[in-house]
């Protein structure tokens, strides 16, 4: 287990390929299953062996732990400055890579990446070789694990002590994946086991699980429901399917979707104010985005496409963000449209998209009317107890104009409300610091709404399930 609390804290993580490689003399289960424990263990003992070698990625550093020797640094230098031999992607007026500290600014936790690497010679004078030949019948299994460890460590702690802990939490991810190896055979098949990170709740922090690789999440609600228990988690909302996965901070998301940008903002001090936010992640969606020319009539489709994101991210349904023709091709099965209307360019509403969110997503919504905008200030109550209750990001229409509520910081004893508006008008690209500082994202007042435009607002929510 591991915390992310502390702006002070170090994650070292530990990536690579074990081979996995078994001789069984039949095809028996028993047998099979103790040829397979077997290789386990001779990998535990690799290990711990001195052909062990961790390297510290894009750096000269090269650690044995096993006999205690270390490139580039000492055994006692602290976690911390081990970035100090860590590039960067910036390029110099040299043409040479930046060995400059990376910014950890914006980070509860810094990430050292490291290498599982195996000598595969030892030094010493080279012997003859010599060659054996043996004629016997085996059943061979193979597989290469993919082991991915993390431990924290404090900035202060030295290297030996962290490498010492990924080398402990190897040993246990060994035996994890041993167990799912056995669990989950298929006749003669191994399914790869595979780890996963995720972030809980605290006090749990950053937990590791191994699943079989190709077992679908709806043939794993055993052992999430386990896990759950383990970790004294609620049972009415998932934390352990795949979608819910950590993703690391160093790692760029693939889709070119931005995540959560609002975490970056300041929330506004309101007297005895609190902050009521969307739970969990979700992509932004914003016009022009998936080369489909949407400026001025698909906003609404981008608000739905955020909302859809999040039920995605949050593991709840495995079905990808829809396309604008996918909208509108479930309004047209539900009887909403005609079949023209696949491929226009025609506006949709709260009540379709909670129409869409029934129809592909099977997640009900629930209606709030506001006759005009300036209601919508003495929503604080209800939008509040969505955000505790749901966390789901609220779409809200009115006059022409489409956008995403992800949260509110509302006062009780003043009634006093700003609104956390993430606006899928924007066109540009995805720049974090723009879309902030110009306020694509961001907390707007009661008078950002038109104050005699009646509104409607779609909130989703959340299924009971794990």
């Amino acid at each position: 287990m591991v915390l992310l609390d502390s702006e002070s804290a170090v994650i070292l993580r530990l990536r690579g390929p074990l081979e996995l490689k078994c001789h069984a003399d039949s095809t028996d289960v028993v047998h099979m299953q103790k040829a397979i424990s077997r290789t386990f263990e001779a990998l535990r003992l690799q290990v711990k062996s001195e052909s062990c070698v961790l390297a510290v990625c894009d750096s000269p550093v090269l650690i044995w732990p096993n006999k205690c020797v270390f490139e580039e640094i000492t055994p006692d230098t602290p976690c911390e400055e081990v970035f100090q031999l860590i590039q960067t992607a910036d390029q110099d007026t040299g043409g040479k890579r930046s060995t400059k500290k990376k910014n950890r600014k914006g980070l509860s936790a810094s990430i050292i990446n490291l290498s599982l690497m195996m000598e595969a010679t030892k030094p010493g004078p080279l012997s003859a070789p010599i060659l054996a030949r043996t004629i016997q019948t085996s059943h061979f299994l193979c597989a290469t694990l993919p082991v991915d460890c993390a431990v924290r460590s404090s900035c202060s702690d030295t290297i030996k002590d962290g490498c010492g802990r990924l080398l402990e939490a190897l040993t246990r991810q060994l035996f994890d994946m041993e167990k799912a190896t056995l669990q989950h055979m298929r006749g003669a098949t191994l399914l790869v086991p595979e780890p996963l990170h995720f972030l809980l709740p605290e006090p749990n922090g950053l937990v590791t699980v191994v699943f079989p690789r190709g077992v679908p999440d709806n043939e794993l609600e055993a052992q999430r429901r386990g896990l759950h228990g383990k970790f004294e988690l609620p049972d009415d909302r998932p934390y352990f399917r795949r979608a819910n996965a950590y993703h690391f901070p160093n790692e760029p998301y693939k889709d070119g979707y931005l995540r959560n940008p609002h975490v970056v903002l300041t929330h506004p001090a309101l007297d005895n104010g609190k902050v009521y936010l969307v739970q969990g992640f979700y992509s932004y969606h914003h016009y022009m985005q998936d080369r489909v020319d949407d400026n001025g009539w698909g906003c609404a489709y981008r608000s739905l496409q955020t909302i859809c994101s999040w039920f995605q991210q949050q593991g709840y349904v495995e079905r990808c963000v829809p396309s604008h023709k996918e909208i509108q091709q479930a309004l047209v099965d539900v009887g909403d449209k005609q079949t023209s209307f696949v491929g226009s360019r025609q506006w949709i509403g709260s009540i379709e998209v909670q129409a869409v969110l029934d129809h592909l997503l099977g997640v009900t919504s629930k209606i709030l009317f506001v006759s005009q905008g300036s209601e919508l200030a003495s929503k604080g109550r209800e939008l509040a107890n969505h955000f505790l209750s749901e966390g789901t990001p609220i779409m809200i229409g009115g006059g022409v104009l489409a956008h995403t509520i992800l949260g509110v910081a509302w006062s009780e004893t003043t009634g006093e409300i700003r609104y956390l508006i993430l606006d899928p008008h924007y066109t540009g690209a995805e720049d974090l610091q723009v879309i902030t500082e110009k306020g694509w994202c961001g907390w707007k007042g009661p008078d950002f709404w038109d104050q005699t435009a009646y509104y409607n607002l779609c909130l989703p929510q959340r299924p009971r399930a794990i």
